[in-house]
């Protein structure tokens, strides 16, 4: 069982207090997971060799991790990823929400979770994080109560639970935005790790990154990760998707996906260092995106700001533009029920 420390990292502009908690195994391995957004700000795990570095990307200064461009390492809600044009219609009645990603509504809009300093405490073993957000809070019906727990075990995977509560009909999508470079932060371009996807269809876009509707297969294409390739094998392919986003920003449909089941995602692999990351999932779907946008972000944890490419975000989620999408996975939430989903990051070596 982790060992669990909490300290008080900073004051957000509000005045509210900022927490970081540090969960450490007996092999000496720990993340570092922080009250601003519910967030992962370090996973310090060994190489192929034995030695520690921090695999995450992120900033020293925990002020900087408020309407940061990236959402580094954070739970963005109410709704992850992309809403069309800001609007959905539930039970007849259609609401409007903040437009803040081109033309559509992204994680929630510009006052998302991630941008919320939430509750926290120690529970068990792990750390739970609460947000209480209001009926009409961004546009969205209904109060919601989100939870975010996170474990640690002795053998280097974080465990991320996500639940959620409403007094009213409403829509949901929790992920975890975390950036990883298995080289460590800092070292550089992700485009030498490789990807395997359990994936064989994808959801293709129009040019503001809004699903046209039904999954395509990859086999063929440059979004074919079934076997493991580089991530920047294909990425400069004349492929529209990839000019859309200017590298991976899109959603695969996990193969074999069950409702409530944990089901393989992802394995991300690094050569150099020897680290591999599996990810494992309830959600349906996972968007892959490769930092095409980090430059300019506030200063790292390594000294200075990412450039684009340092980091891939492997986000475990219902599908974009669910909302407005019949035929998806339902994100609807009503009184009653429970929203529980599941994120599993697991840290080898090979």
């Amino acid at each position: 069982m982790a060992t669990i420390t909490k300290e008080l990292w900073g004051k957000a502009p509000d005045g509210k207090e900022i927490f970081r908690y540090t969960l450490k195994n007996a092999s000496g391995a720990y993340i570092q997971v922080s009250s601003v957004g519910a967030g992962i700000v370090a996973a310090v795990v060994p190489d192929k060799d034995g030695k520690l570095a921090d695999v995450v990307l992120g900033y020293p200064d925990p002020l900087s991790y408020f309407g940061d461009g990236p959402c580094a390492g954070k739970v963005p809600g109410r709704y992850a990823n992309r809403i069309a044009r800001g609007k959905f219609t539930l039970d007849g009645v259609e609401y409007s929400l903040p437009i803040n990603n081109g033309p559509n509504h992204l994680h929630g809009g510009p006052e998302g979770f991630q941008n919320k300093v939430w509750e926290s405490r120690v529970e068990g073993d792990g750390v739970e994080f609460l947000y209480y957000s209001e009926d009409g809070e961004m546009g969205y019906p209904g109060a919601l109560k989100a939870v975010a727990r996170y474990e640690w075990s002795e053998d280097n995977e974080v465990r991320l639970t996500l639940t959620a509560e409403c007094d009213k009909p409403t829509v949901v999508n929790l992920t975890n935005h975390t950036y990883f470079n298995l080289n460590g932060e800092g070292s550089g371009s992700v485009l030498d790790h490789e990807l395997r996807l359990n994936a064989s269809e994808w959801l293709p876009t129009d040019e503001s990154l809004i699903p046209l509707g039904e999954s395509v297969p990859v086999a063929g294409t440059p979004m074919d990760f079934v076997v493991a390739k580089k991530l920047g094998r294909d990425i400069k392919e004349p492929f529209t998707a990839l000019e859309y986003g200017k590298g991976y920003d899109n959603c695969w449909v996990i193969d074999g996906g069950e409702p409530g089941q944990i089901q393989e995602a992802a394995e991300l692999y690094s050569e150099a260092s020897g680290r591999v990351l599996k990810v494992y999932t309830t959600q349906p779907g996972v968007q892959v995106y490769t930092g095409n946008w980090l430059a300019g972000c506030p200063v790292g944890k390594c000294g200075r700001s990412y450039e684009d490419y340092e980091g891939v975000a492997l986000e475990c989620q219902n599908f974009p533009d669910a909302p407005n999408e019949p035929e998806y996975p339902s994100p609807v939430l009503r009184p009653g029920e429970t929203y529980e989903q599941a994120i599993i990051f697991a840290f080898k070596t090979k």
